[in-house]
């Protein structure tokens, strides 16, 4: 569970992202929420150096979808690393768990096949209250987590070193 402001970080110990080629698929499914995790995320490469032009951005229908979106942008766009932006919210069936269950394979799935980096940014919450508190709420917002998290694997990608090793 999230303790800490989630939009924490500092940016001397980030990569410079203006070389860098960002892709994000994100789910049109509670676009509330979604769309202030789209927003951090985009905010965030801009203001580590990533252009606006060097952004890709594709929705999809819903979280499921995410993972064939994403593997078509992998496919068919040169990027250096993806976000998947979603959000799950339990209800009263099990939906809840074969959608969480079936878009972190996915993810994880993609990340050992290909050489792209895939950021995991889907939000799994018991409640509407706890994905409000994570998309810019009280907690921050995981779309900025996951942007800096893109920026430093992209990075590694690029390198083959991590950031500590390359002196960010």
């Amino acid at each position: 569970m999230a303790t800490t402001n989630l939009s924490h970080y500092d940016k001397a110990s980030i990569p410079n992202a203006k070389s860098f080629r960002f892709g994000i698929v994100v789910s049109e499914w509670n676009p509330d929420i979604t769309g202030n995790l789209h927003k951090g995320a985009i905010d965030t490469l801009l203001d580590c150096g990533a252009t606006k032009e060097n952004i890709i951005s594709w929705d999809v229908p819903g979280s499921f979808e995410l993972v064939y979106g994403c593997k078509k942008m992998i496919e068919s766009q040169k990027v250096d690393a993806i976000i998947a932006i979603g959000n799950v919210i339990q209800g009263e069936t099990k939906h809840f768990d074969f959608v969480c269950e079936g878009v972190t394979q996915g993810i994880v799935d993609l990340n050992i096949k290909y050489d792209i980096p895939v950021i995991f940014c889907v939000l799994t919450d018991n409640t509407k209250q706890q994905s409000i508190d994570r998309s810019g709420g009280k907690l921050g917002n995981k779309g900025v987590e996951c942007a800096v998290a893109a920026i430093k694997m992209a990075a590694i990608k690029n390198t083959g070193t991590s950031t500590s090793e390359i002196g960010f």
